[in-house]
């Protein structure tokens, strides 16, 4: 005989179920209109050492954005190794994250340490951040990703 209880305990497992993909979801990206780093090719920040405008013609989806590519070469590498090129805490501002909020990006100001590419808000905090990264970054992770209501 199925009692109420083992009803509502099966319903609760169900939906614990269900809510599971919903914890695994990563984290949000940036990216106004859906397109990340404002259209900037995320490859060129590594082999040019410069935001390089991407193009709608190399483009591909990736965490919830598009992500534009100056290159099929570019576009390609990102394809096999989206982590090693997108912008850490998902192209917002790595100080503003660092303070606990969300801040947008601004692809025009960032830095790129330990290999990793991270996006400021604007330049003026730049000379700023560049002197302290190693604790902005330390902080940022530390609110990452619960700044960003996640």
């Amino acid at each position: 005989m199925i009692t109420v209880a083992s009803r509502l305990a099966g319903a609760l497992f169900l939906l614990a179920g269900a809510a599971l993909p919903a914890l695994a979801e990563e984290p949000a990206v940036y990216a106004p209109n859906g397109v990340a780093l404002s259209g900037y090719d995320a490859v060129s920040y590594f082999t040019e050492g410069r935001p390089r405008a991407g193009s709608a013609s190399h483009a591909l989806m990736w965490h919830g954005a598009t992500w534009y590519f100056a290159t099929p070469q570019s576009m390609e590498r990102f394809e096999m190794n989206p982590t090693a090129y997108a912008p850490q805490f998902g192209g917002y501002c790595a100080y503003g994250i660092s303070e606990g909020h969300a801040q947008s990006g601004a692809p025009q100001a960032f830095i790129i340490h330990g290999g990793k590419l991270y996006i400021l808000h604007d330049a003026q905090r730049l000379a700023e951040a560049q002197a302290h990264i190693d604790e902005i970054i330390d902080a940022a992770e530390e609110h990452w990703p619960a700044a960003i209501g996640h």
